[in-house]
Protein backbone atom coordinates (compact mmCIF):
# COMPACT_ATOMS: atom_id res chain seq x y z
CA UNK A 1 0.00 0.00 0.00
CA UNK A 2 1.12 3.52 -0.42
CA UNK A 3 0.21 6.53 1.61
CA UNK A 4 -2.16 9.05 0.32
CA UNK A 5 -2.09 11.02 2.95
CA UNK A 6 0.91 11.30 5.91
CA UNK A 7 1.84 14.25 8.48
CA UNK A 8 5.25 15.25 9.61
CA UNK A 9 5.61 17.06 13.30
CA UNK A 10 2.15 18.41 12.36
CA UNK A 11 0.64 20.97 14.94
CA UNK A 12 -1.95 23.33 15.40
CA UNK A 13 -2.42 26.71 17.54
CA UNK A 14 -4.98 28.98 18.04
CA UNK A 15 -4.38 32.40 19.49
CA UNK A 16 -0.86 34.29 20.41
CA UNK A 17 0.91 34.67 23.93
CA UNK A 18 -0.87 33.74 27.09
CA UNK A 19 -3.89 33.03 24.84
CA UNK A 20 -2.37 30.21 22.70
CA UNK A 21 -4.20 26.95 22.74
CA UNK A 22 -2.96 24.04 21.02
CA UNK A 23 -5.49 22.61 19.44
CA UNK A 24 -2.94 19.40 18.18
CA UNK A 25 0.94 18.83 18.76
CA UNK A 26 3.24 16.67 17.29
CA UNK A 27 1.31 14.32 15.23
CA UNK A 28 2.90 12.18 12.80
CA UNK A 29 0.95 9.35 10.77
CA UNK A 30 0.63 7.75 7.56
CA UNK A 31 -2.85 7.14 6.53
CA UNK A 32 -2.58 3.91 3.24
CA UNK A 33 -4.73 3.92 -0.10
CA UNK A 34 -8.18 1.43 0.96
CA UNK A 35 -7.57 2.25 4.49
CA UNK A 36 -10.49 2.36 6.68
CA UNK A 37 -9.63 4.88 9.70
CA UNK A 38 -11.70 5.97 13.12
CA UNK A 39 -10.42 9.20 13.92
CA UNK A 40 -11.50 8.86 17.89
CA UNK A 41 -11.61 11.23 21.17
CA UNK A 42 -13.77 13.54 22.76
CA UNK A 43 -15.30 16.77 22.19
CA UNK A 44 -12.74 19.05 22.29
CA UNK A 45 -9.33 17.10 21.96
CA UNK A 46 -8.87 17.88 18.55
CA UNK A 47 -9.98 15.31 16.16
CA UNK A 48 -11.95 17.28 13.95
CA UNK A 49 -8.95 19.92 13.60
CA UNK A 50 -6.59 16.87 12.53
CA UNK A 51 -9.69 16.08 9.66
CA UNK A 52 -9.84 19.42 8.84
CA UNK A 53 -5.87 19.59 8.43
CA UNK A 54 -5.51 16.25 6.48
CA UNK A 55 -8.38 17.38 3.81
CA UNK A 56 -6.50 20.68 3.24
CA UNK A 57 -9.38 22.77 4.48
CA UNK A 58 -6.93 24.37 6.98
CA UNK A 59 -3.58 24.60 7.59
CA UNK A 60 -0.69 23.56 9.98
CA UNK A 61 1.03 26.19 12.59
CA UNK A 62 3.76 23.90 12.00
CA UNK A 63 4.87 20.48 10.16
CA UNK A 64 3.99 19.39 7.20
CA UNK A 65 1.11 17.69 5.20
CA UNK A 66 1.89 15.48 2.62
CA UNK A 67 -0.38 14.34 -0.14
CA UNK A 68 0.91 11.66 -2.23
CA UNK A 69 4.41 12.03 -0.96
CA UNK A 70 4.19 15.75 -1.82
CA UNK A 71 4.41 18.65 0.54
CA UNK A 72 0.69 20.51 0.76
CA UNK A 73 2.78 23.51 1.31
CA UNK A 74 3.89 23.54 -2.13
CA UNK A 75 0.57 23.48 -3.82
CA UNK A 76 -0.75 26.17 -5.18
CA UNK A 77 -4.00 27.38 -3.69
CA UNK A 78 -6.08 27.27 -6.87
CA UNK A 79 -4.76 23.73 -7.25
CA UNK A 80 -5.40 22.60 -3.29
CA UNK A 81 -9.13 23.87 -4.65
CA UNK A 82 -8.97 21.53 -7.55
CA UNK A 83 -7.20 18.71 -5.82
CA UNK A 84 -10.16 18.89 -2.87
CA UNK A 85 -13.06 19.34 -5.38
CA UNK A 86 -11.91 15.92 -7.02
CA UNK A 87 -10.13 13.76 -4.90
CA UNK A 88 -11.82 13.81 -1.78
CA UNK A 89 -15.56 13.77 -0.81
CA UNK A 90 -16.87 15.23 2.28
CA UNK A 91 -19.73 14.33 4.86
CA UNK A 92 -20.55 16.10 7.75
CA UNK A 93 -22.77 15.51 11.02
CA UNK A 94 -25.06 18.73 9.36
CA UNK A 95 -26.22 18.25 5.78
CA UNK A 96 -25.35 21.40 4.36
CA UNK A 97 -28.29 20.76 1.57
CA UNK A 98 -30.55 23.62 -0.53
CA UNK A 99 -33.53 21.51 0.77
CA UNK A 100 -35.63 23.94 -1.45
CA UNK A 101 -33.69 22.30 -4.41
CA UNK A 102 -33.76 18.79 -6.02
CA UNK A 103 -31.76 15.60 -4.51
CA UNK A 104 -30.37 15.43 -8.13
CA UNK A 105 -29.62 18.95 -7.95
CA UNK A 106 -28.01 19.29 -5.00
CA UNK A 107 -26.09 16.02 -5.25
CA UNK A 108 -24.53 17.28 -8.43
CA UNK A 109 -23.03 20.84 -7.08
CA UNK A 110 -19.58 19.96 -7.08
CA UNK A 111 -19.95 18.99 -10.84
CA UNK A 112 -21.56 22.68 -11.28
CA UNK A 113 -18.38 23.96 -9.49
CA UNK A 114 -16.06 21.91 -11.88
CA UNK A 115 -18.11 23.27 -15.12
CA UNK A 116 -18.96 19.88 -16.09
CA UNK A 117 -21.31 19.77 -18.87
CA UNK A 118 -25.45 19.26 -18.08
CA UNK A 119 -25.73 16.03 -19.61
CA UNK A 120 -23.07 14.72 -17.91
CA UNK A 121 -23.79 16.00 -14.32
CA UNK A 122 -27.10 14.44 -14.90
CA UNK A 123 -25.60 11.37 -15.69
CA UNK A 124 -23.22 11.08 -13.30
CA UNK A 125 -25.93 12.50 -10.19
CA UNK A 126 -28.10 9.71 -11.12
CA UNK A 127 -25.32 7.07 -10.56
CA UNK A 128 -24.40 8.28 -7.43
CA UNK A 129 -27.67 8.35 -6.36
CA UNK A 130 -28.58 4.96 -7.76
CA UNK A 131 -25.09 3.35 -5.52
CA UNK A 132 -26.72 4.86 -2.26
CA UNK A 133 -30.46 3.57 -3.23
CA UNK A 134 -31.93 6.99 -3.81
CA UNK A 135 -32.57 6.71 -7.10
CA UNK A 136 -36.87 7.37 -7.32
CA UNK A 137 -36.06 10.79 -4.92
CA UNK A 138 -33.84 12.22 -7.80
CA UNK A 139 -36.88 14.94 -8.42
CA UNK A 140 -37.87 15.41 -4.68
CA UNK A 141 -37.39 18.50 -2.75
CA UNK A 142 -34.33 17.77 -0.30
CA UNK A 143 -36.31 19.50 2.20
CA UNK A 144 -38.56 16.28 2.34
CA UNK A 145 -36.34 13.63 2.95
CA UNK A 146 -35.58 11.83 6.27
CA UNK A 147 -32.44 12.45 8.16
CA UNK A 148 -31.12 9.20 6.65
CA UNK A 149 -32.27 9.65 3.44
CA UNK A 150 -30.80 13.49 3.79
CA UNK A 151 -27.21 11.46 4.79
CA UNK A 152 -27.28 9.15 1.71
CA UNK A 153 -27.75 12.57 -0.20
CA UNK A 154 -24.68 13.86 1.02
CA UNK A 155 -22.66 10.84 0.62
CA UNK A 156 -23.78 10.64 -3.02
CA UNK A 157 -22.81 13.95 -3.16
CA UNK A 158 -18.89 13.17 -1.75
CA UNK A 159 -19.05 10.55 -4.59
CA UNK A 160 -19.92 12.41 -7.04
CA UNK A 161 -16.29 13.27 -8.65
CA UNK A 162 -15.04 9.79 -8.07
CA UNK A 163 -13.33 10.73 -5.18
CA UNK A 164 -10.01 8.53 -3.77
CA UNK A 165 -10.44 10.12 0.10
CA UNK A 166 -13.55 10.16 2.18
CA UNK A 167 -13.80 12.07 4.96
CA UNK A 168 -17.12 11.62 7.09
CA UNK A 169 -17.21 13.90 10.12
CA UNK A 170 -19.34 12.69 12.69
CA UNK A 171 -21.82 10.93 9.64
CA UNK A 172 -24.36 9.37 12.13
CA UNK A 173 -24.40 12.00 14.53
CA UNK A 174 -27.99 13.49 14.17
CA UNK A 175 -29.69 9.98 13.55
CA UNK A 176 -31.05 7.35 15.32
CA UNK A 177 -28.98 4.19 16.30
CA UNK A 178 -30.71 2.01 13.51
CA UNK A 179 -30.54 4.85 10.29
CA UNK A 180 -26.88 5.52 11.59
CA UNK A 181 -25.94 2.06 11.31
CA UNK A 182 -27.13 2.13 7.43
CA UNK A 183 -25.20 5.01 6.80
CA UNK A 184 -22.00 2.86 8.44
CA UNK A 185 -22.77 -0.08 6.25
CA UNK A 186 -23.15 2.52 3.51
CA UNK A 187 -19.75 3.83 3.97
CA UNK A 188 -17.63 0.26 4.73
CA UNK A 189 -19.40 -0.61 1.33
CA UNK A 190 -18.06 2.08 -0.35
CA UNK A 191 -14.52 1.13 1.11
CA UNK A 192 -14.60 -2.68 0.46
CA UNK A 193 -16.32 -2.13 -3.27
CA UNK A 194 -14.63 0.53 -4.45
CA UNK A 195 -11.29 0.73 -2.46
CA UNK A 196 -12.43 4.81 -1.34
CA UNK A 197 -10.15 5.26 1.26
CA UNK A 198 -12.79 6.54 4.64
CA UNK A 199 -11.65 8.33 7.23
CA UNK A 200 -14.12 8.89 9.62
CA UNK A 201 -14.48 11.55 12.80
CA UNK A 202 -16.13 9.57 15.48
CA UNK A 203 -16.84 9.34 19.12
CA UNK A 204 -18.87 6.47 18.96
CA UNK A 205 -16.82 3.40 20.16
CA UNK A 206 -18.64 0.76 18.30
CA UNK A 207 -18.38 2.45 14.55
CA UNK A 208 -14.72 2.98 15.56
CA UNK A 209 -14.02 -0.81 16.34
CA UNK A 210 -15.25 -1.67 12.93
CA UNK A 211 -12.30 0.27 11.42
CA UNK A 212 -8.95 -0.91 10.30
CA UNK A 213 -7.59 1.22 12.27
CA UNK A 214 -8.09 3.74 15.16
CA UNK A 215 -6.24 7.38 15.84
CA UNK A 216 -6.74 8.64 19.21
CA UNK A 217 -6.84 12.04 20.09
CA UNK A 218 -6.12 13.45 23.87
CA UNK A 219 -5.25 16.84 24.25
CA UNK A 220 -4.19 17.52 20.76
CA UNK A 221 -2.21 14.23 21.08
CA UNK A 222 -2.13 11.33 19.29
CA UNK A 223 -2.11 7.58 20.07
CA UNK A 224 -2.98 4.51 18.41
CA UNK A 225 -5.12 1.56 19.72
CA UNK A 226 -8.25 0.07 20.70
CA UNK A 227 -9.64 1.50 23.51
CA UNK A 228 -11.42 4.25 23.34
Amino acid sequence: MSAVIATEHLSKTYGKGEAAFSALSDINLSINSGELIAIVGKSGSGKSTLMHMLALLDRPSQGNILVDGTDAARIRSRQVDGLRNKRYGFVFQQFFLNETDTVLNNVILPLKIAKINRKERTTRGLAALKSVELSEKAAAKAGTLSGGQKQRVCIARALINKPSVIFADEPTGNLDSHTGKTIEDLLFRLNKEQGITVIIVTHDKELAGRCHRQLHIKDGKLSEGSDV
